[in-house]
């Protein structure tokens, strides 16, 4: 393995979900590490198009080395909540947020992007980087807007990702969630 275990671990649950045939893309820390200042991280994001008749068929495409409680995550795939499983080799958690009905919330998904992280090819599905910004900017306002790490991320990406960024989209969706004035600040920021 010579990508860092938690690339190894998130393309083994893409690699499952595609399997399955659910929709999915990873998020969080992970996406936003890939997509500006990588930094360590603690699990795995994913948000997931799963559906109840599909959470035993993505236990078995996991296999052995994932925790999976079907029984647990099925009602919470009927719930539309979240659940976590747990890659035992590594003691990864990998938190499975199930996609919500919401607008901003299909308009992310249907935004992802595939992006090969291996020299063999092999890759999975990323939400895009102004997602990750709003999403990020959302967490940063309803935490009271005071983790450094969220407004970092943000901020990093802005910058690395200067010049490709839909500016129209980020701001539209940022008057849509009321995060205007942030979005405004970490520009300005970013340089």
């Amino acid at each position: 393995m010579s990508e860092p275990f938690v690339i190894q671990v998130a393309l083994l649950c893409a690699e499952a979900f595609e399997q399955v045939q659910a929709g999915y893309f990873l998020g969080g820390s992970l996406a936003s590490s890939l997509q500006g200042e990588p930094r360590a991280t603690n699990d795995i994001d994913f948000v997931v198009d799963l559906q109840p008749a599909q959470v035993e068929p993505l236990r078995q495409a996991l296999g052995s080395d994932f925790e999976v409680d079907a029984e647990a995550l099925r009602d919470a795939v009927m719930r539309r909540a979240s659940w976590n499983i747990f890659h035992l080799p590594t003691v990864t958690k990998v938190d499975v947020f199930l996609l919500r009905p919401g607008a901003f919330d299909r308009s992310e998904f249907s935004r992802r992007r595939r992006v090969v992280l291996t020299s063999d090819g092999r890759g999975l599905y990323i939400k895009s980087p102004e997602d990750s910004v709003l999403r990020k900017l959302l967490w940063f306002r309803e935490g009271g807007e005071v983790s450094s790490t969220q407004w970092r991320d943000v901020v990093q990406i802005l910058r690395l990702a200067a010049g490709t960024l839909d500016s129209a989209y980020l701001r539209e969706w940022a008057g849509q969630l009321g995060t205007q004035d942030l979005l405004a600040r970490a520009m300005a920021e970013a340089g």
